[in-house]
């Protein structure tokens, strides 16, 4: 009997495991492209010579999840107005942006090294002449007005289609960004979904002492939208917040995404100097070889797949 009892428990542990088998797979094969991902935002910076080093590792969990489990855009149907929208309000980080496009396949490496090129589209801040771009961004505060109105549109059209935008914290000083809320939520548009990338430091300092924007829930909250905070390093906790949307019916979906500037590099986190900052070969050396005693974590899953 006691055998017996033990088999079928263990049996019960392996159905369990068999089950979850999948969904695990999809959240480490999400994890690991996470930290090639940072790989890759070092390396085209430090060879471009410029960039936005730990935003652009802040944000890149969300734009991984975003484009490899939730939007369903590809450079097949990027031309089509029938699919969801995607737009950068938070345009400086462009480098964690360009990383997963050309994962994507919207354009090649080769092309993605030509970052700060002479004569070269891949500059600075989003732009439509490169693939996937969707919308000219990077003066702080405009990509949520072109959200909003993407989103009327579908509703106009009666098309079931969603509006993706990332905002960054510091963005949110500017006055057009709470004209757009306001908008947003007259228009009963629960086909936006605003991410807010709230690592806490902005170019000079920490938000609450550049411009203070705390109570955020509350705040966001009086405007009309409903809100959910999560980890937004978490590629776990941002898949299933993904899946909730919409969180309310006739209310804008608002997530405030909690990370931590230069996510992933010991001496790049949420330290203010690295905004904009270019790591020397000292410092990028450094960096890839942390990055890959991570991936070294990922070996055995490696071989699974």
């Amino acid at each position: 009997m006691g055998v017996l009892l033990f088999s079928s428990r263990w049996f019960a542990i392996y159905v369990i495991l068999f089950n979850s088998w999948p969904a695990f797979k999809c959240v480490t094969f999400i994890e690991l492209k996470s930290i090639e991902y940072r790989k890759t935002i070092l390396d085209i910076i430090y060879n471009g010579g410029a960039g936005h080093t730990s935003g652009s590792l802040s944000c890149i969990d969300i734009l991984n999840v975003l484009y490899n489990n939730v939007l369903k855009i590809n450079p097949n149907n990027f031309n089509s107005t029938d699919r969801n929208r995607y737009v950068q309000s938070k345009g400086h980080t462009v480098e964690a942006l360009y990383t997963v496009l050309c994962d994507q396949n919207f354009f090649s490496r080769k092309d993605l090294n030509s970052l700060n090129k002479f004569n070269s589209h891949f500059i600075g801040h989003p732009t439509r002449k490169v693939p996937g771009i969707e919308h000219n961004t990077g003066a702080l505060g405009h990509g949520l007005s072109v959200a909003v109105g993407m989103a009327i549109g579908f509703k106009l059209d009666n098309k079931p289609y969603k509006v993706y935008t990332l905002l960054g914290d510091g963005e949110l000083s500017e006055g057009s960004i709470w004209e757009s809320l306001l908008s947003a939520s007259k228009y009963k548009l629960d086909n936006l979904v605003i991410i807010i990338d709230r690592n806490g430091l902005q170019i000079t300092g920490k938000t609450e002492e550049v411009n203070p924007i705390e109570p955020l829930l509350d705040k966001f909250q009086s405007f009309g939208l409903c809100v959910k905070q999560i980890n937004g390093n978490s590629v776990s906790e941002l898949d299933e917040v993904f899946k909730e949307i919409p969180f309310e019916n006739n209310k804008p979906n608002l997530i405030i995404a909690n990370t931590i500037k230069g996510k992933g590099i010991s001496f790049i986190e949420n330290q203010v100097v690295w905004h904009h900052k270019l790591p020397s070969e000292e410092e990028y050396n450094n960096a890839i070889q942390e990055l890959n005693i991570q991936l070294e974590n990922f070996k055995w899953f490696k071989k699974q797949i």
